[in-house]
């Protein structure tokens, strides 16, 4: 019963590490949860007969600023696994109050369990769809992510536990993003379901 019990936990904890919480919550647009007021980066039309190029395409623009939080979400949450701690990380820049509190949430479980993670886990993004004409653009997201040199490291007995027998290398996670303000947030990202990439 305990090592099932370890199992499952060390099973939760390899999934958190792919974002699990910034991570199984959604959500996003409570009024505490919004980012400071920022400029707007959108193209100014140029004036008339200065160019003859088009206009940058406005979504490829905001596919670029979906990913780019994307990956800044994923880069600062691996260094809180690895670290133990979201601070000094900056991921409340990148991640709605949902998203941070669940991975603060798997944070005190690795705490608890007295593990950090080590190695990385690969990322693959792509945005899916993306819908700038809603009231509250929103982005969904496509990540294969690749385990192949994660490794979650027990402090205490000083040794790596093995992934599950049953956990894929690689397998597919989705994630939601928001404009708020002129400013692209990560408000979901589920790790469960998606298939093996």
């Amino acid at each position: 019963m305990r090592a099932t019990v370890q199992g499952r936990r060390t099973e939760a904890l390899c999934c958190a590490v792919v974002l699990a919480g910034v991570l199984a919550g959604c959500g996003g647009s409570g009024g505490d949860g919004k980012p400071a007021a920022s400029s707007s980066a959108s193209a100014q039309p140029s004036a008339p007969g200065t160019s003859t190029a088009a206009s940058p395409d406005p979504e490829a623009a905001d596919e670029s600023k979906v990913l780019a939080v994307y990956r800044a979400m994923t880069e600062a949450e691996a260094e809180a696994y690895r670290t133990g701690t979201d601070k000094g990380t900056g991921l409340e820049r990148y991640a709605s109050l949902d998203a941070l509190g669940q991975t603060r949430l798997d944070l005190a479980r690795m705490k608890e369990a007295g593990t950090v993670v080590r190695g990385e886990v690969g990322h693959d993004p792509k945005v899916t769809s993306l819908d700038l004409e809603a009231k509250t653009p929103t982005a969904k997201l496509s990540d294969c992510i690749d385990l192949s040199k994660y490794q979650t490291y027990d402090v205490r007995a000083k040794k790596v536990i093995p992934l599950p027998s049953q956990q894929p290398l690689r397998y597919t996670a989705t994630a939601t993003a928001e404009r708020w303000e002129g400013r692209w947030m990560i408000t979901e990202v589920n790790t469960q379901g998606g298939g093996t990439c």
